[in-house]
């Protein structure tokens, strides 16, 4: 089997039909979303938003039901609640039939499903590639077999980065060769974002015209109620596993709140249209809050904020990144009798540690995209209200015990798969 390689070309390459546009403005906490000056959606489109029941899907949907008829959820699973002019559609997103019939009179698709981002969902390939890769092989069928004329895909910034120190990167850079990727996740996002954009301009079926699609390349989500990566970090701080820090101090990293992705997507959704000029068709823009920040500086407000020491042991990237090889070493060899979650996975371990932040540049000039300033305050109240935090009681020398005893056990397994020097 050939795979080809795709490069995004440089920012130059492509023409500037795009202007700058006004500011649009979410607070989706207050249920109150979305400011338009001169861009408004059309109140007559009907919107479609694959993985629409989890945290970022659904703040979309949220956004979007307050300027337009319709929202319809595409998912596995129902929401806990579903506002009036919203839609639940139950489906697989690797079933052809059961998306098709999802995308029918839909104006605009905002492919958010994906599987496998982080923890021991990296490590289950098959269902990976059937979401990642055949779903998106799917919803673009679908969109092109029932005429819908946009797709926003949520992409990642993991197409082109893999380990390798990326600082102000942009647009031009080319996506990370396949076989360098180090977890499949990375892989087939990057597989899926080629479809994409290699689709935009396919015409539709029913004559009315061609596909318009572009990619946002988000950072990591946060916000309150953040269901995939927070409750994970705050399991650790609780369970006194969030003992070290490791990798060069002055690493930069980018995080994107939700509120700004949500802002992000209306933004592209609208530049792929006609009234746009379509500025955003065949295009990849990279989002997040634009302030790279040291990742685990990052998390401090957090770990403080519930009570705990910030840890001062710092540990060398090396070890870690080893440490969590051995870890999916094993998870691969009793992973199906045992499912256990690993503490970190290299990929992990890399966009914790290894500096990457990008400019955003481009989603300012073409999508009008501005990042409101957040913190992590809403999230520390967050998971304060629902009873987190550290219990009055714990002692410091259970404490100091606990430190002691990871940082051994860490060595310990690490040095046992080193060979030993003389035989």
């Amino acid at each position: 089997m050939k795979i080809e390689y795709y490069s995004v070309p440089p920012i130059h390459a492509f023409p500037r039909k795009c202007s700058l546009i006004p500011l649009v403005l979410c607070n989706i906490l207050q249920r109150t979303i979305v400011r338009f000056n001169t861009m408004e959606v059309d109140r007559k489109d009907i919107f479609l938003i694959t993985g629409g029941t989890g945290y970022f899907g659904f703040r979309l949907a949220c956004a979007l039901l307050k300027n337009s008829s319709k929202v319809v959820l595409f998912d596995v699973r129902p929401p806990d609640d579903m506002p009036d002019g919203m839609e639940f559609t139950k489906g697989d997103i690797s079933d052809y039939t059961q998306v098709e019939n999802a995308v029918r009179g839909v104006h605009c698709v905002f492919h958010v499903a994906s599987y496998g981002m982080s923890g021991r969902e990296q490590l289950n390939r098959k269902l990976i590639e059937k979401v990642n890769i055949q779903g998106t092989e799917n919803v673009l069928r679908a969109c092109v077999a029932h005429g819908v004329p946009r797709l926003v895909y949520t992409s990642t910034y993991n197409v082109v980065f893999g380990g390798q120190e990326i600082r102000n990167g942009d647009e031009s850079l080319p996506y990370l060769p396949l076989h360098l990727h180090p977890d499949h996740y990375s892989r087939t996002k990057s597989v899926a974002e080629m479809q994409v954009l290699k689709a935009n301009g396919s015409p539709l079926k029913n004559g009315s015209g061609v596909l318009q699609t572009c990619a946002l390349r988000p950072a990591g989500i946060y916000g309150p109620g953040e269901q995939r990566h927070l409750p994970r970090i705050v399991s650790y701080i609780e369970k006194g596993i969030f003992r070290f820090v490791y990798g060069d101090p002055e690493s930069l990293v980018e995080f994107v709140h939700v509120d700004n992705l949500v802002s992000a997507h209306l933004l592209a959704a609208e530049a792929l249209t006609e009234k746009r000029q379509h500025c955003a068709a065949g295009q990849p823009y990279f989002i997040s809050d634009g302030r790279p920040v040291n990742n685990f500086e990052f998390f401090r407000p957090l770990v403080e904020g519930l009570g705990y020491t910030f840890p001062t042991l710092r540990l060398p990237i090396s070890l870690i990144y080893l440490f969590a090889f051995l870890t999916e070493m094993v998870h691969l060899v009793i992973g199906q009798i045992y499912n256990f979650q690993p503490l970190l996975t290299r990929t992990e371990v890399y966009k914790t540690g290894v500096t990457h932040y990008f400019t955003m540049r481009k989603a300012r000039e073409e999508l009008g995209y501005e990042p409101e300033k957040h913190d992590l305050e809403k999230v520390v109240k967050w998971f304060r209200d629902r009873g987190y935090g550290k219990s009055r009681g714990q002692s410091s020398q259970k404490k100091l015990l606990l430190d002691v005893l990871i940082v051994v056990v860490l060595a310990a397994f690490t040095f046992s798969f080193l060979p030993v020097v003389g035989r």
